[in-house]
């Protein structure tokens, strides 16, 4: 069973940084692209980043929104995967899922999420 436990979300102020987090079991970690999603209150959800994984460490992909500003990260000997939040806007406001897949290229819908973590930015 895929299980996937984000945190490090929370109130910050427009400009500040966050960190979150992500640890995934129940499947081969190191061998899959990990994804991080986001979804605002009355939106539908938008994939932010992903890390391919590759004989090379694999690949970083952003969505153009949050290009420059979110850097993602992994370490496979501890089955994590992060996401750097700088220079956050208002409207980076929704709840963030890790999820095991390529959301670059897959629907979302076909991929494993995590519970969520919140992160609100306001002033």
């Amino acid at each position: 069973e895929v299980q996937l436990l984000e945190s490090g979300g929370g109130l910050v102020q427009p400009g500040g940084s966050l960190t979150l987090r992500c640890l995934g079991c129940g499947f081969p970690f190191r061998g899959s692209a990990m994804s991080w999603i986001r979804q605002a209150p009355g939106k539908h959800p938008e994939w932010v980043a992903v890390h391919t994984t590759n004989s090379d460490g694999g690949d970083r992909y952003y969505a153009d929104s949050v290009k420059g500003r979110f850097t993602i990260s992994r370490d496979n000997d501890k089955n994590m995967v992060q996401l750097q939040l700088n220079a956050l806007k208002t409207e980076d406001t929704a709840m963030y899922y890790c999820a095991q897949g390529n959301g670059r290229v897959l629907p979302l819908a076909a991929l494993e999420l995590g519970q969520g973590t919140q992160v609100t930015v306001s002033s």
